[in-house]
């Protein structure tokens, strides 16, 4: 008889599995001494896992075949951060604070390149920020880990200009200007908060996996990123640009001073161009909405960094004519950061006396309007009580002394290679908002006015 078929004719006796068990390889030379990897089998089956134990210790990767307490990252395969933390708890582990969850890509990334690779958002796993699950009331809940937590305020996240999700967050600004023209706070609020979180991602979204674990993706936000993922555009976003009403509301609210009631009434009156309506001689107009038409195409255009910048040396050369203490910030996107905007808004606050803070703005006006650099202005009288207690129906942010103006901004103060002698216009007509607030408000003022919408509600 065959030796090896008597060998296997009887039934196999399975080995009994052990947590983080691994076959034992040879000895291999580590090289980062300040890793130590744990592979978890979860969703990944004791051969892939073995494989890719076996081919980073060959890459000088140090590979604990049991979780222990040296170890400093734990890799897994089709878990969230919040099931890996599930799997600890049921296994009774305590983590190390300072322990992170990591996507197989970056340990494949970094074999590949021969070395750690950096952690970025897309390598690490998120952890829902409302996790508690604990599938065992006498197992003691996991520490926060060193992982990447996803705050549903806008103020608690961290967002830079590197956006890259523009395919999803321009999908929600246009819903969400869209529900603002029709007044439905509800899903505008929606939709700019679904636009916020994304826009703080350090990584592009690109399965309906990637979306696990992020706050402010309710059913209705998923649904229309699973639809720009599988057909690249979404249908809802598609009928809004096609649609004649929304059409006609962006293009009436670019128009400085006209706004929702304004639009709705030139849209049921039938006008949907600029040009009959500029031309009806029935309409009457406010001063605001005549300096909008009158400077509508330089106001239309992109205000660019540089532009802002020589609008701050004039605002700040004004100002300190007669308050040579005063401190002058630019707020807004500016100071965020950002390239371009469509104003450029300045806080403007003194530690001198309050009657001299009152009287700088109409003394500036005056200065702008003898040098013929103003071409409309509308003051607004601070109606903020110093000693009245703030309360929840009271926005201190909307009651300081303010100006919002439209200046002429020369080109050669932008560019100071241009000619004064160039033909054409030379110059061009910019929207400066300016805030006058008291200096002890100081901080507060600045965060106001630095934040976006989303952030400021978020507070």
């Amino acid at each position: 008889m065959d030796p090896l078929c008597t060998a296997s004719s009887g039934p196999r006796k399975k080995r009994p599995r052990q947590v983080g068990a691994s076959m034992a390889s040879p000895p291999h030379d580590i090289k980062f001494q300040n890793l130590a990897l744990f592979i978890l089998e979860k969703k990944m089956g004791t051969t892939r896992r073995n494989f890719l134990m076996e081919l980073a210790r060959r890459k000088g990767f140090r590979v604990e075949n049991e979780l222990s307490d040296s170890v400093t990252h734990i890799v897994a395969e089709n878990n969230s951060g919040s099931e890996v933390l599930e799997w600890l708890q049921v296994q009774n582990i305590r983590a190390s604070s300072q322990l992170e969850l990591l996507d197989v890509s970056w340990l494949i990334e970094s074999m590949g390149a021969g070395k750690p690779m950096e952690i970025t958002g897309k390598h690490q796993l998120v952890v829902r920020t409302d996790y508690s699950a604990t599938p065992n009331p006498g197992f003691q809940k996991t520490p926060p880990l060193a992982v990447k937590k996803i705050s549903q305020y806008a103020c608690q996240r961290k967002t830079t200009l590197n956006n890259q999700n523009h395919i999803f967050t321009d999908a929600f600004e246009i819903l969400a200007e869209n529900s603002e023209f029709k007044e439905n706070e509800v899903s505008y609020v929606t939709f700019m908060r679904a636009a916020s979180v994304l826009k703080s991602l350090p990584f592009t979204i690109i399965s309906m996996k990637d979306t696990e674990g992020i706050p402010c993706l309710g059913d209705k936000v998923k649904c229309i990123i699973e639809e720009i993922i599988e057909d690249g555009e979404s249908s809802e976003v598609k009928a809004v640009l096609n649609d004649e009403r929304y059409q006609s509301f962006k293009l009436f609210t670019s128009v400085f001073g006209v706004g929702l009631k304004t639009s709705e009434k030139w849209f049921r009156m039938g006008f949907r161009s600029l040009s009959k309506i500029m031309s009806d001689k029935t309409l009457k107009f406010t001063k605001m909405q005549k300096a909008g038409f009158l400077y509508y195409e330089d106001l239309v255009s992109c205000v660019t960094r540089a532009e802002a910048e020589a609008v701050g040396v004039l605002v700040k050369e004004a100002v300190w004519a007669f308050l040579p203490d005063a401190f002058v910030t630019m707020t807004g996107g500016f100071r965020r950061g950002k390239k371009i905007g469509h104003d450029v808004d300045f806080l403007i606050t003194s530690p001198g006396s309050a009657e001299d803070e009152e009287q700088l703005l109409p003394k500036v006006i005056n200065l702008w309007e003898k040098k013929g650099l103003l071409l409309y202005y509308d003051l607004v009288e601070s109606t903020f009580e110093k000693f009245k207690l703030p309360s929840r129906q009271v926005d201190t942010l909307d009651h300081f002394q303010k100006c919002f103006l439209i200046l002429k901004l020369h080109h050669q103060r932008v560019d100071s290679s241009k000619s004064n002698q160039q033909e054409g216009k030379t110059w061009k007509a910019i929207r400066v908002d300016l805030v006058m607030c008291p200096y002890e408000n100081r901080a507060f003022a600045l965060l106001g006015w630095t934040g976006s919408r989303v952030f400021l509600s978020s507070i």
